[in-house]
């Protein structure tokens, strides 16, 4: 049994978004003193700024930790359940693929919605928001950060105990770590930006597409999604190449984008009706990998989410990776008694190789979601793993079951994946399969599964 360690007097975290502020709620509930510095204005009062978002799909990581503060059931009420992918392919009807057969729902939800939600809890426990301060130097030795207000310029320097930063693909806490000895960094951006556009809702103000699901019109090379929000809009987002005979950067006039809209999109265009205007008004955004070890140090600094991890959204678990490093932080915070050097060495040992995992199995998504999804044998693919879950549910578990509908770990996730994915290359190389898949020996497949494990 470890002894009881006191506790810090000021826990800072930098950050104030979906990460932080969850973050900051479980740790007052544990009856922490926690306060968060945030550069943007308070998300309850500002409201949700559209413009440069991807909506979220909130799957089982994300509600777990979301229920372990006791705000999961009040999150359900601002999110839309989609269970499965509605597939819009060019020149066909539009096809269904549900998730799986048993009715799971990833949910989609707006994120100055949620990120308010979030905030709204913490203030119930005491936490205390300073909006409006950017962290300009953080001092890791002293647990010092200088922040200047962004209305008065002024600089104001704040001392921590424990300082976490949650502060997002490009944060000063981690920079400041970066100029440790051996430290490792890699970022990546790929080739890809993205662009939001919105699908409003009809006179009426009801949905224009089915609701329940998360919209994909795969073109190859690119793609558009669709994600349902509760006003009875989309939030679609464009995903193209910067550069390119077919990019961003070819699309300089209203004619050349509703040209494009009209060849590649064309049951959407007359969903979109500020499409021109939005598609110049809202910023083109990029995308980024980020990977770094450690993610303590020497048991009074940690990072979390984004700050730890950024990843492409195409596995939809940038968020809910974020959510679950909040829920194990404190879970282990718990179990070692407030002993924050331990916790926080046990926190990194049980995150970063699964982080890691993620960014890899949401590169590999993208190309599964702009290429495949409409192709006739990766269809059939995916049936055949489907009656193979159905008939041993235990044993054979597709990967994106793994991922977004369990808590096992990543990086196990990912290993099996690979396994699966060997052994389905071989099956889908059997003649005919088109014609016999049903007469297949299943209990053959999941036992060579079971051994190579």
């Amino acid at each position: 049994m470890e002894q009881a360690f006191r506790q810090p007097e000021q826990i800072v975290i930098i950050g104030g978004g979906l990460v932080g502020s969850l973050l900051a709620t479980l740790l007052a509930q544990s009856g922490y003193k926690v306060t968060v510095y945030e550069w943007r204005p308070d998300p309850r009062e500002k409201g949700h700024q559209r413009g440069r978002s991807i909506n979220l799909a909130l799957s089982d990581r994300g509600w777990r930790a979301l229920a372990a503060a006791g705000i999961a059931e009040a999150v359900k009420e601002i999110a839309i359940p989609m269970y499965g992918r509605m597939i819009h392919p060019l020149g066909a009807p539009p096809v269904f693929q549900p998730y799986d057969n048993t009715g799971k729902a990833i949910y989609s939800v707006t994120r100055g919605i949620l990120n308010s939600a979030l905030c709204k809890e913490a203030f119930k426990y005491g936490v205390e928001f300073m909006f409006g301060y950017r962290s300009v130097e953080v001092n890791l030795q002293t647990c010092q950060v200088t922040l200047q207000h962004l209305k008065s310029n002024t600089l104001t320097t704040v001392q921590a105990d424990i300082l976490i930063g949650a502060d997002g693909a490009f944060s000063t806490v981690r920079q400041a770590m970066m100029r440790l000895d051996r430290f490792n960094y890699c970022q990546h951006y790929i080739d890809y930006g993205y662009k939001e556009l919105t699908i409003p809702p009809d006179a009426k103000g009801q949905f224009q597409m089915e609701k329940n699901c998360l919209h994909i019109w795969p073109r190859g090379n690119y793609m558009l999604i669709a994600l349902p929000n509760i006003d009875g809009s989309f939030t679609g987002t464009l995903f193209l190449p910067f550069e390119g005979e077919v990019s961003f950067e070819q699309l300089t006039s209203q004619e050349k984008v509703l040209h494009f809209f009209r060849c590649n999109f064309p049951d959407v265009v007359m969903l979109m009706p500020l499409l021109v205007e939005e598609f110049f008004n809202n910023p083109t955004s990029s995308l980024i990998t980020v990977r770094c070890q450690p993610w303590t140090y020497r048991g009074k600094v940690a990072l979390v989410g984004d700050a730890a991890h950024a990843i492409v959204p195409f596995y939809g678990q940038g968020m809910n990776a974020g959510f679950e490093d909040c829920r194990i932080l404190t879970e282990l915070l718990n179990h070692h008694q407030g002993n924050w050097n331990t916790a926080l060495r046990a926190y990194e040992r049980a995150r970063i190789a699964n982080a890691n995992a993620i960014a890899d199995l949401a590169l590999m998504n993208f190309i599964e979601m702009r290429d495949y999804v409409a192709d006739p044998k990766f269809l059939l693919r995916k049936k055949i793993e489907a009656h193979l879950h159905a008939l041993f549910p235990n044993e054979w578990i597709p990967l994106y079951t793994m991922v977004t509908f369990s808590h096992m770990p990543y990086s196990q996730a990912m290993h099996i994946g690979k396994i699966q994915d060997e052994i389905m290359q071989r099956v889908m190389q059997t003649e005919n399969i088109e014609h016999c898949w049903q007469n297949l020996n299943f209990e053959a497949i999941k036992n060579e599964l079971m051994q190579k494990i």
